[in-house]
Formats: structure tokens, C-alpha cells, sequence
């Protein structure tokens, strides 16, 4: 045992333990499997194992909420996801289509949504909303896992008028009757044989066609979040906190960008989260100036900062948290002075986070901070080479997608934005070479009141006394090295 931990990456030995000794799991922030979900097995059914979902009332009243945007005598047609391969004959682990998910909560492919504006009546079927979906079947569910079925769909989705996908090529709708039909253009590469279907129809009926409008009526449902959503986006934050804060008392010099992934999306599981919402982005050194980088390769050493960008995905919804911490667990001097410019910076950022504010506010007063510290100290000459250190947005939404749907508009009370302003100094930079290397960006996320902005995510340390506290402290991970 202890030669293959010596041979191996060093927390790699952390999963071979817990092969041996699952009960070690008990020792974690939560239970080794507890409420996980997922699309394998009966798990892609909706509410065989999780209590937590979003309910169907939810996903009715936000087809409610859709069809008072619609103009009248229109239809919305929106498609699941389909299934992507990977390579030969594997797959990605689905991933639903957020907009046809906040609609209807089912989480399967090959599916589409019709809403109607007003009550309708075809094939001696009246009403004003139809899901196709695919049928169950014994044989396929055996390797794939179970759909829920029309009748399924009906008792667990609520939706009432459903058919099998296999039945919509002979649904007998004249899409020309309807004064408009809306719908997201999709990308070839991803249409479904349903999609397909769909546009041949279309095509036939020669109806009037909006590529635009659904999507900003999307945009403008999604950009305010209701409290259902919020306390699923509470729970993914507070997971990635927590994944977040355990990297940070693992982590010692030797260690591998990996060992600090492994670690946060092993939390992450360990709580429930069905996955990342996104690559997890774990850049020491050099690294931490390459804004999406997702490598996650190298090898850290003392002297290195680590950018850990990361968010779990619990029942759909996305955290985003960033924090920079020092490898060595001590800030040097010339990590401090960047370090607290960014800090400063997001500071003045929260603080724009009120409702009415323009949708760049905290994006301008973060630029001002990091202008006027970076020419005080002679990085840059002129204020517009601040976009040489600082060359991204400070904000954007967050929910189904961690770059969520929204208006970019005025603030508006119950949206989530993130505010994650940033300084990253490649090496050969133009200033002075103590510089060099220094990468650094603090994330929150935060739910804009109608009083003070509530930073969600303030359950991860970023000042620079608390990290170097927090770092001091052992993780449980850290008796693998003993």
C-alpha cells in the first residue's frame, strides 16, 4: 500500500483509500454517495432518488409566465438536447437544454415542447401546451436507464397532453394557422430527428418564423431568479465553498493543479452535486494569467499563486467561485500588493450590485480601481494599458448556465450575477519583472435585493489574513500523507 502511494500522484492515493476503506468517507464534510444523481440508471427519471427538485407547479407557472410574453394566436417550440457522441460508440454524459428544462423539468433527449398562446384543438386534442417524448421501453432501458413515458410524464411532469416522439411526423398541425411560430435557431450538428421533423413541417405550412423573440422572452423569464431556484442555487454555492475550502488546507508545494481538482470535485460528489458546471479551472504559476485554462497539468511550487475557478451543479443550477490562493500558504509582497488591488477592486463592484444599476456598473467601478492602483505602481503608463492585466468582463449571470440567460439590462432584484474582476501578468510583461507570473481573480456570487447585495458564495474565506488562517489548518485529506 504505502508503495503505491509513493509511486503514484500523491492524492490519487486518497481514492485507493476510500476503495479499501469506504467508511473513511463518513469522516467528510457529508456522506461518501449521498443524494447524488445523474443520468445513469434510474437516476434519469425525475424523483426516484432526489426530494429536492424543482416542483411541477414551478415548471407550469413558468409556461404560464412564457405565454404572457407571446403575441396572440403564437406557438413557442422548443427541443430538448440531443445525445452527443464522445468517440465511437460513447457518448457525453447528457446535458439538458436549460431553456427546454426551466419549462418542463424533464431531463431526457429527444423531446420537444409546444406552447400555445391560446387553447387550441387538433386531432380531437384541445389544450394549450403538448410534449412529445420518447416511449419506454423494457429492452433499451436495461442499458440506459428509465424514461418516464407518457404516463409517467403525465403524473410526474404535470403536463396533461402528451405523445409519443415517434407520433409526431403524423401530428397533423398546420403550423401556418398560428400568426407567429418562435423558436431558437439550433445548431445542424446537434438537430434531432425531431428537430428535423419539425422544420419539414415548417417548410410545408410556409408559417411566419421569429429566430429572435423567444429567445429575449427566455432571457428575460430567466434573469430573475424565483425561490425555488434560489435555494438550489444556495446549495450548489455552499457545496463549492466547501470543496473550495478543503483545497485550500490540502494544498502544499508538490502537489499537482489535479491534486486541488480532485479534491473540489470530489466534495462536490461527496454533497449531492450531479457534476461541475463547468471545467474546473485550477491554474498555479504562469497558469493563473491563461483565463480559461483547464489543463490542470502542472506540477506547483512554492512560489506560485493558484487560480481555482470552480462551481458544483446541483439539480441543474451552476455556482461560480474564484479564489487565489499562495501554494507556500503565505502571501509574498508582491502577491499582497496585487492581491489587495483585486480585492479592492471587487469591493467597489459589490457595491454597484443594486437594483436599477446598469448591467456594467460593477464592471466600471472595478476598471477604475485596478486603472488607478496599476499606474501608481508604474505596471502601466497610460489607463487604457490596463486591458493588458485586466482584459475581461467583471460580470455575468448565473443559474441553469454559469453564463446564464439575461437582458443586460438595469439590475433587477432576485438576479444573480457574478462579480470577478482580475489581474494576470504573463511573464515578459512590459513592467518591472517582480511582477511576473503574479495571476489573481476573487469571484462571488451575488444575489442582487432590493437593499444591500447578498454575496452568496461569503461562505469561502478571500481576505488575505483568512486564506493564510484557513491554510494552516489540516485537511482530511492530508492523513494520506502520514
Amino acid at each position: 500500500m504505502f508503495f503505491i502511494l509513493n509511486k503514484t500522484p500523491k492524492f490519487f492515493g486518497v481514492f485507493l483509500f476510500l476503495t479499501f476503506f469506504p467508511h473513511f468517507g463518513r469522516l467528510l464534510p457529508s456522506p461518501l454517495g449521498e443524494g447524488l444523481g445523474g443520468r445513469s440508471g434510474e437516476a434519469k427519471a425525475q424523483s426516484l432518488y432526489d426530494n429536492d427538485l424543482l416542483s411541477k407547479d414551478f415548471h407550469a407557472g413558468r409556461r404560464d409566465a412564457l405565454r404572457k410574453l407571446m403575441a396572440d394566436s403564437s406557438v413557442a417550440v422548443l427541443f430538448s438536447s440531443s445525445e452527443i457522441t464522445r468517440s465511437n460508440d460513447i457518448e457525453y454524459e447528457f446535458h439538458q437544454n436549460p431553456n427546454f428544462y426551466y419549462l418542463t423539468g424533464l431531463n431526457e433527449p429527444e423531446a420537444v415542447l409546444l406552447v400555445f398562446k391560446n387553447d387550441i384543438q387538433v386531432d380531437n386534442v384541445s389544450g394549450n401546451e403538448i410534449v412529445f417524448l420518447q416511449d419506454k421501453d423494457n429492452k433499451s432501458e436495461r442499458w440506459t436507464g428509465k424514461l418516464l413515458g407518457t404516463e409517467g410524464a403525465k403524473s410526474i411532469l404535470g403536463i396533461q397532453t402528451i405523445f409519443s416522439a415517434a407520433s409526431f411526423s403524423d401530428y397533423k398541425i398546420n403550423f401556418s394557422s398560428f400568426k407567429k411560430v418562435y423558436l431558437i435557431e439550433q445548431k445542424n450538428e446537434n438537430a434531432s430527428a425531431l428537430s428535423k421533423q419539425f422544420l419539414l413541417k415548417l417548410s410545408i405550412s410556409k408559417a411566419e418564423t421569429d429566430i429572435y423573440e423567444l429567445k429575449e422572452m427566455m432571457e428575460k423569464l430567466r434573469e430573475v431568479k424565483l425561490k425555488e431556484e434560489l435555494d438550489l442555487m444556495r446549495k450548489a454555492i455552499n457545496i463549492t465553498c466547501d470543496g473550495i475550502k478543503e483545497a485550500m488546507k490540502a494544498l502544499e508545494p508538490g502537489m499537482y493543479e489535479y491534486d486541488v481538482e480532485a479534491i473540489v470535485e470530489y466534495v462536490f460528489k461527496s454533497k449531492g452535486a450531479e457534476d461541475a458546471g463547468y471545467p474546473s479551472i485550477v491554474g498555479g504559476g504562469e497558469n493563473a494569467c491563461i483565463l480559461h485554462y483547464e489543463t490542470n497539468r502542472k506540477k506547483l511550487v512554492a512560489k506560485d499563486m493558484l487560480v481555482c475557478d470552480v462551481g458544483a451543479e446541483y439539480h441543474g443550477y451552476s455556482a461560480d467561485i474564484t479564489r487565489t490562493y499562495p501554494v507556500s500558504g503565505k502571501f509574498s509582497e508582491e502577491q499582497k500588493v496585487i492581491y489587495s488591488i483585486v480585492l479592492d477592486a471587487q469591493t467597489a463592484g459589490i457595491a454597484k450590485c443594486k437594483p436599477g444599476e446598469d448591467f456594467r456598473a460593477p464592471h466600471k467601478a472595478a476598471m477604475e480601481v485596478i486603472q488607478k492602483r496599476l499606474m501608481e505602481l508604474g505596471i502601466i503608463k497610460v489607463p487604457n494599458e490596463v486591458m493588458n492585466y485586466f482584459f475581461h468582463g467583471t460580470s455575468h449571470y448565473l443559474g441553469l448556465d454559469v453564463h446564464d440567460a439575461g437582458t443586460h439590462g438595469r439590475l433587477l432584484p432576485n438576479s444573480v450575477i457574478t462579480v470577478e474582476p482580475g489581474i494576470y501578468i504573463p511573464s515578459r510583461s512590459d513592467c518591472d519583472e517582480k511582477w511576473w507570473g503574479i495571476g489573481i481573480r476573487i469571484e462571488d456570487d451575488v444575489l442582487i435585493t432590493e437593499m444591500d447585495p447578498e454575496v452568496l458564495s461569503a461562505c469561502v474565506p478571500k481576505t488575505m489574513e483568512e486564506i493564510e488562517a484557513l491554510m494552516k489548518k489540516e485537511s482530511l485529506f492530508n492523513l494520506m500523507k502520514k
